[in-house]
């Protein structure tokens, strides 16, 4: 199975607001930049986005090391998910689970791939990590400067 690294970051000028997402995937030497943006959006959205399209940009299932800077993202996927898919969708307060329809894209992205998951502190000079961010807050600027 290919090991690859994947390097995720969103950003969001306003809270909500114009955001971008970005990632940078690697293969041995190989590397690739993706990023993508929403004109009216959060910045858990973007994370959570940055994850899912670069899952969903590896054509075979790969065993990969996925780096954010997202508590939300990595706490959510290794230590949530279970209880409020137990408890249909429903967060500890009883609540709706906040962007459950991208948590549902990124269990279904995830699924083909051997994931494991990392925190890496964000804006601390992680290389991976500052690449994605850079892609991220251009997307964001993008979104900021279309009619979209």
């Amino acid at each position: 199975m290919k090991q690859v690294e994947i390097f995720t970051d969103g950003a969001c000028k306003g809270n909500p607001g114009p955001g971008g997402w970005g990632a940078l995937i690697r293969y041995g030497a190989r590397e690739k930049e993706i990023s993508g943006g929403q004109a009216d959006t959060t910045n858990n959205r973007m994370e959570l986005l940055a994850a899912i399209n670069a899952l969903g940009s590896l054509i075979e299932p790969c065993a990969v090391a996925l780096y954010t800077d997202s508590k939300y993202v990595c706490d959510g996927i290794t230590k949530w998910v279970g209880g409020w898919q137990r408890n249909g969708w429903k967060n500890a307060s009883k609540q709706p689970v906040r962007n459950a329809d991208l948590w549902h894209d990124l269990i279904e992205a995830a699924a083909r791939h051997d994931v494991s998951w990392h925190w890496v502190k964000g804006h601390a000079g992680h290389e991976g990590n500052e690449r994605a961010d850079r892609l991220a807050s251009a997307a964001a600027e993008a979104m900021m400067s279309s009619d979209i």
